[in-house]
């Protein structure tokens, strides 16, 4: 027994050993991204609060807050818990948002209700104050005498009653700025109407103790301002709601239920239950539910609600499919391939969302003001009143408590907050109507600064469907040779031309390649029958001393006429050349026109030929272009046009192209090209045609076009409003600005800012000429 003690001893001793070691390391945890509801936010400040609670810890690198929305996007490593326990610990109430469909459907219903007890607390407010005023106008008698005491008392508790019912919110949000030493729009509104009742039911209860001339009740004026403030509020609310229209719009195209095709028959099931692989049957009339592919029957979609496209699109066996699209006259059958979070659709909504919550650079300075903001007016609102106090006419109490009063009121930054986000909002879900997709919203104002657009040939320009045309041998090979040889390595290609050739040589017996390599921006290598093989570019030929002159007038012919000119050599020796035609798109000439008249210089890059270039860059108006362009090439031509001080905005569709997307500016993808261009890009643009590219600059100069009109009224307002409160016209009109004219004013600035956002619904990009 001791020796079987003796020897546990020490392995008890290890395994703790190790539990301390392990207990001691930290445990890297993944980052998540987590969607926090604010109800609580009122303003800018509010949202710099809890940007400086987030910034200021550790297990948090970034977050983003929209006043609008009342959401934040935070990314981190801790639990969802501890973000809900650190904004409480600042005084903000949070919930974790688990479905953006769920929140969206709670959220309006709690904007409803709000709006209904905004409007119910304005007419309660109204109630009480219309005819108090009413009797100060008709009357005069707004001050307390010993006979009339009692009579202002009970006024003074009926005002009070307003305060608590209607304006209790204000001073809820003032009790929990104050625990925890933060300053919000509801500070500043329950200070000024707090301080005008404190002041009215201290002339009621003591007059003797103050002149005549100062026992002044201000009732009305509290109980009116927190009427208009919360009219202003139910405004703003109903105006709010059309901002987010887009997202609404997308999320009704997502189905809730598909058609599920099974050996016993056919069933409709909930979408969620849909699995990649499963055959769903689609009606006439009806939406697509998924992703997915044609397997049988043909019919019409109407892609517009995705791609802002009007045509609808023939679809049959084998054609890819995107859920949310309307399934116009046929009956099919598809093969669920995305689902879920993977469909087109929920990535498209998930874009905008990011879209909509991101940054503008202007917005960043916007809120470092209003973080500031209202410290900085409670601050003035104290040092006028005492000015106003010691320097001020008589009743000098009374004046002083006017202007601090007006000055709280006036000074509230709802305007300036909501000036930036609004117009992001609604601009990011406008683009989407239109058929863009923007990544983040800075990219809207790096847009509308663009002097150089640079475009991409082959699938920008051209359709990227491109077809053989020509074929000229040498006397040792003949074409089905060259068509052959040709179709053979360009079966292992993913190059656009690469379609072109393997349709020429469709249906014919095509050899064996082996050591098959792509030199990229050359052409293609490979090894067939032990020849050595090549076919690409004048360039690879001359890599490999492959000599061309023998078909070089037929070479010249075929570039001459816009085409791609594309050798062939075997064993060392030329055997072929053939011409590649990829025809412009129709409206290209048009779209680039388009950009001219936006004050745009358009370049163009293509790793083709010189000829081909200078043929297309002449049919489309384009002002500057190189060729023969590998993409690292065009990355560093981006970066030269930006260190001579342009702001390049680079269009493409193709893998060689995202290099140059991520250096420029904005990058901007052809929504038909690859992936990897798409996930480079600021923007894609969901239709195949630059007209695209027009639209996405002018929706960005309308955006922030809009929003320094928005900037320009919140800043007017409040630059001119604080002073006018304070009383700088006294002295030369011998009038104060009313705190009731004060709370109106504020009130309705923000309603003014988001409507004025809401004019961006109305954009529609300019008329778009024949080419």
């Amino acid at each position: 027994m001791t020796l079987f003690v003796e020897e546990i001893i020490p392995w008890q001793r290890t395994l703790a050993g190790v539990i301390a070691v392990m207990s001691s390391v930290e445990i890297d945890r993944p980052e998540q991204q987590v969607t926090l509801s604010l109800p609580g936010i009122s303003c800018a400040g509010c949202v710099g609060k809890i940007e400086k609670a987030f910034a200021a810890d550790p297990d948090v690198s970034s977050c983003t807050v929209n006043l609008a929305e009342k959401t934040s996007h935070v990314i981190t490593s801790s639990e969802p818990e501890h973000l809900v326990g650190v904004l409480e610990g600042i005084g903000f109430q949070a919930s974790v948002v688990l479905s953006e469909s769920e929140n969206r459907r709670r959220q309006e219903e709690k904007d409803r209700a709000e709006y209904r007890r905004r409007i119910i607390h304005t007419v309660q407010a109204l109630a009480v104050s219309v005819p108090l005023m009413a009797w100060g106008m008709i009357t005069g008698e707004m001050s307390v005498t010993p006979e009339s005491q009692v009579y202002w008392g009970l006024v003074g508790l009926l005002t009070l009653a307003v305060l608590v019912i209607s304006g209790g919110h204000f001073f809820r949000g003032l009790w929990s700025s104050l625990k925890h030493k933060t300053a919000t729009m509801d500070t500043l509104v329950a200070l000024g109407t707090g301080s005008a009742w404190i002041y009215s039911m201290a002339v009621v209860l003591f007059p003797e103790a103050l002149p005549e001339v100062a026992r002044h009740v201000y009732f009305e004026a509290s109980a009116m301002i927190i009427g208009l403030i919360n009219f202003g509020q139910a405004l703003e609310l109903r105006a709010k709601g059309k901002t987010s229209e887009a997202i609404k719009r997308l999320l009704n195209l997502q189905v809730q239920h598909a058609r599920l095709v099974t050996p016993e028959g056919e069933e409709d099931v909930p979408i969620e239950l849909v699995k990649p692989g499963d055959v769903l049957r689609v009606r006439p009339g009806e939406s697509l539910p998924v992703d997915g592919v044609v397997t049988e029957g043909s019919t019409t979609v109407d892609e517009s609600m995705l791609t802002g496209e009007p045509l609808a699109v023939k679809k049959s066996t084998g054609d890819v499919l995107t859920g949310g699209t309307l399934n116009r006259n046929g009956s099919i059958l598809m093969r669920a391939e995305k689902v879920g979070s993977e469909t087109a659709l929920a990535r498209i909504i998930a874009l905008v969302k990011q879209a909509q919550n991101s940054k503008m650079p202007i917005s960043r300075l916007v809120d470092k003001v209003a973080s500031i903001f209202v410290p900085v007016v409670i601050s003035i609102a104290l040092i006028a009143a005492v000015i106003w106090f010691l320097f001020g006419p008589a009743p000098a109490i009374t004046h002083a408590l006017v202007v601090a009063v007006t000055v709280l009121i006036i000074a509230c930054p709802c305007a300036l907050g909501l000036a930036t986000p609004m117009s992001v909002m609604v601009g990011v879900g406008k683009a989407a109507e239109l058929g863009m997709l923007v990544r983040q919203g800075d990219a809207l104002q790096k847009a509308s600064d663009l002097t150089t657009v640079v475009l991409d040939k082959t699938g920008t320009i051209t359709e990227g469907k491109p077809r053989v045309t020509a074929i000229y041998c040498t006397g040792a090979f003949s074409k089905h040779q060259v068509v052959t040889t040709a179709g053979a390595l360009e079966s292992h290609s993913e190059h656009p031309l690469a379609e072109a050739v393997l349709e020429k040589a469709k249906g014919l017996e095509l050899p064996y390649v082996r050591d098959f390599q792509a030199e990229t921006g050359r052409g293609v290598a490979g090894c067939i029958n032990n020849q050595q093989t090549l076919l690409g570019n004048e360039a690879l030929m001359a890599a490999h001393d492959v000599k061309t002159h023998e078909l070089s007038e037929q070479a010249v012919e075929i570039a001459g006429q816009g085409q791609t000119v594309i050798y062939l050599s075997i064993g060392g020796e030329l055997a072929g050349v053939m011409g590649i035609s990829d025809p412009v798109r129709a409206d290209s000439k048009a779209a680039i026109e388009r950009l001219h008249q936006l004050g745009l210089k358009v370049m163009m890059l293509t790793g083709d030929n010189p000829e081909t270039a200078a043929a297309v860059a002449s049919q489309v108006g384009i002002d500057d272009w190189r060729a023969q362009v590998l993409p690292a090439d065009k990355e560093r031509y981006v970066r030269e046009l930006q260190e001579q001080g342009e702001k390049v905005g680079m269009t493409g569709d193709g893998i060689n192209d995202a290099p140059a997307l991520a250096r420029a500016d904005v990058g901007m993808a052809i929504g038909a090209g690859a992936d990897v261009a798409i996930e480079a890009a600021d923007i894609t643009l969901m239709r195949s045609s630059l007209h695209g590219l027009s639209d996405a600059i002018e929706l960005s100069r309308a955006t922030m076009k809009n929003i320094r009109q928005n900037l320009f009224g919140a800043f007017i307002y409040n630059s001119l409003g604080i002073p006018v409160a304070a009383g700088v016209l006294y002295p030369l009109t011998g009038l104060l600005l009313n705190p009731v004219v004060a709370g109106a004013a504020m009130a309705f600035s923000s309603v003014t800012v988001v409507s004025n956002a809401n004019r961006l619904r109305l954009f529609q990009p300019s008329e778009r000429m024949e080419s």
